[in-house]
């Protein structure tokens, strides 16, 4: 087994608040469908989606599959699992952490989707399927780097995967399908070309990030980074015990996630909030919910607040508001402020 990379510790890196709750949002709950993340280059993207890997939860999956099917989850088993279970055999549950897939831009629809080998099938009868990269996603983090230079039919085939939680292939008339159950994180420059606007609502969150302006931060970044490159193996020691709290706060946030409720009057406000910026259609009110909810189990909280609508609607709302040429993209805030206010 391949050692991982070493990575500047999630932990360690200076200020980029909102990207951080957005990366950490989707992993308590897939369900609010993944991030768009934009930004200038040097304004640690793709360091900060890498540096997950450090603190991602375990999940208890099928020993032996190589899906990785949720254990006990029996209607959402793969094929593999269907026939095990079928011919009276014992799954045996096993610990998986949870990674980091990374999506090279040079994948071809196979090599994302996996394979069928139909000479295999015409020979034996038995389907054979060469995983793809939605095998290793499921259940993971699927990472796009400059997703915006990503084919759009390729954009479209991860966000249609990622929001049916199936990865369906035919070829010929044979069919093969598996869950690819994954959060699909999306990294951009925007001065490289936009995503179409169709793909970009697709998208659960997004934000727009800048480098740091104020001095003593901006020189907080450079020392730590310093020190880092000096000695990555001591300095990733050295945190050790916040990265493992960091795990172990999602790993209890994704656990009472169930249990968190958001009551009449929570609901009440999340479409107040729709109506009063004018947003079509309702996938953002059932993206701006579950995020408030996924953000209430965060902070421990098994209750939603107005404060958490505060702190992810503008994650929700800043690729979706309409604004005319040349405006800047973005929720003003203190107009969400006085929304909340009179609400």
């Amino acid at each position: 087994m391949t050692e991982e990379p070493l990575v500047f510790p999630f932990t360690r890196i200076v200020g980029q608040e909102n990207m951080k709750r957005a990366l950490m949002l989707n992993v308590i709950d897939p369900g609010i469908g993944g991030v768009l993340i934009k930004g200038e280059k040097g304004t640690a993207k793709s360091t900060t989606v890498r540096s997950m890997n450090a603190v991602l939860p375990y999940r208890t999956v099928v020993k032996g599959c190589p899906f990785r099917c949720e254990f006990g989850k029996e209607e959402r088993y793969c094929p593999y699992c269907r026939d095990r279970v079928s011919k009276g055999e014992e799954l045996e549950p096993a610990e998986s952490r949870m990674r980091v897939i990374d999506l090279p831009l040079s994948a071809t629809e196979d090599r994302v989707s996996g394979t069928l080998d139909l000479e295999h099938v015409l020979k034996t009868g038995e389907k054979k399927f060469e995983p793809g990269v939605l095998a290793s996603a499921n259940g993971n983090i699927l990472y796009v780097d400059e997703v915006n230079l990503l084919d759009d039919h390729l954009v479209d085939l991860l966000l249609d995967s990622a929001a049916m939680g199936t990865n369906y292939v035919e070829r010929e008339g044979v069919s093969f399908s598996h869950p690819a159950k994954f959060v699909l994180v999306g990294t951009m420059n925007p001065e490289e070309g936009d995503l179409r606007p169709q793909l970009l609502d697709r998208f659960g969150l997004s934000l727009d990030i800048k480098g740091e302006r104020d001095v003593k931060k901006r020189a907080e970044v450079v020392k730590r980074r310093v020190r880092y490159d000096s000695d990555p193996e001591s300095y990733i020691k050295e945190c050790k015990e916040e990265l493992d709290e960091t795990c172990r706060r999602l790993t209890e946030a994704r656990r009472i996630l169930p249990e968190v409720i958001a009551g009449d009057d929570v609901v009440d406000m999340v479409v107040s909030v729709m109506i009063h910026f004018g947003v079509d259609g309702h996938r953002a009110d059932i993206t701006l919910l579950k995020a408030a909810k996924a953000n209430a189990a965060l902070e421990g909280r098994k209750k939603v607040t107005k404060d958490d609508i505060r702190a992810t609607a503008e994650l929700v709302l800043a690729h979706r508001l309409k604004r005319r040429p040349f405006e800047e993209a973005g929720l003003d805030q203190e107009e969400l402020e006085k929304c909340l206010q009179d609400l």
